[in-house]
């Protein structure tokens, strides 16, 4: 993880959409690894684990890190790696809570944004998600939706809803939202698990087999390996980390607190970090 080359002046620096990565995802039967950023060691490390793994990365930003006043700082880091990485890199807002804050994304940069209209009424969701689709295809930029509510806590965010999709709510959804990818509960949650989840796989496939957009998994953090692996086999395309990757750094700072270090503090951090990185991008890619 050495110091980053600089890019010449003739190269293009463009961020990708998630459509694009989504696409990759679907013609190798993969999925893309979608991790959320709060500072700027963790993209540095994320970036440096998808260069070693020549992998296409989604760097999420949530509502822990907007609430935190990061939003337009994360998305001039993100453009910057951009700048000096040949991988494909996606900008993405997690989780986004209204259709003022994906336009807010949208000013800033981003190439995907996350409308989370899950815990709403079903037409309410239906409606502000159409709504978040028309203003980010005009401009280029890529949408993900939610169906099911994912439980759990994230970003000091706690919901306690059942999350099994419903699939005819599935059906009525993808007929009139063209959004580039569905997230959808099926057992899944955000943070830590409590023991082993049980994810409904029977739910996820019929859910497939209505010709959803590319499916997403959220609460990939403590999910066993084989889980995952079962997931992708039956189409899910995109997976979010975020609690085990801040654990992880977490991790790096106190091992190393006692040393007075601060820079060495940091290194041990963004090693911990990026060792993680890599082995998630094995297991999405099917390595």
């Amino acid at each position: 993880m050495g110091p980053r080359r600089p890019r010449r002046k003739d190269e293009i620096i463009l961020l990708t959409t998630l459509q694009e990565v989504l696409k990759i995802a679907e013609d190798t039967g993969t999925a893309i690894p979608a991790f959320n950023i709060d500072n700027l060691e963790g993209p540095e490390a994320l970036v440096e684990a998808g260069e070693a793994e020549n992998c296409p990365l989604i760097l999420t930003v949530g509502q822990g890190a907007i609430n935190a006043g990061q939003l337009w700082y994360l998305a001039d880091i993100v453009k910057r790696l951009a700048s000096q990485t040949k991988i494909p890199l996606v900008l993405h807002l997690d989780h986004g809570v209204s259709y003022e804050q994906t336009v807010l994304c949208l000013r800033a940069g981003f190439t995907s944004v996350m409308y989370d209209g899950s815990h709403h009424p079903f037409e309410e969701n239906v409606r502000e998600s159409q709504a978040v689709v028309r203003s980010a295809h005009a401009v280029g930029v890529s949408v993900e939706c939610e169906l099911g509510a994912i439980s759990g806590v994230e970003d000091g965010i706690s919901h306690k809803n059942v999350n099994l999709v419903d699939l005819q709510e599935v059906e009525q959804f993808i007929a009139v939202v063209d959004c580039d990818a569905l997230a959808v509960g099926i057992g899944n949650a955000h943070g830590m698990y409590q023991g082993t989840p049980n994810l409904d796989f029977d739910r996820l496939a019929a859910c497939r087999a209505l010709g959803t957009p590319p499916l997403v998994l959220h609460g990939g953090s403590g999910t066993p390996d084989d889980m995952i692996r079962k997931a992708i086999q039956l189409g899910i395309r995109k997976v979010n980390v975020a609690t085990e990757l801040r654990m992880a750094f977490m991790e790096g700072l106190e091992a190393t607190v006692g040393q007075r270090d601060f820079y060495g503090m940091y290194r041990q951090a963004k090693t911990n970090m990026y060792e993680l990185a890599r082995k998630k991008i094995r297991l999405f890619q099917g390595k």
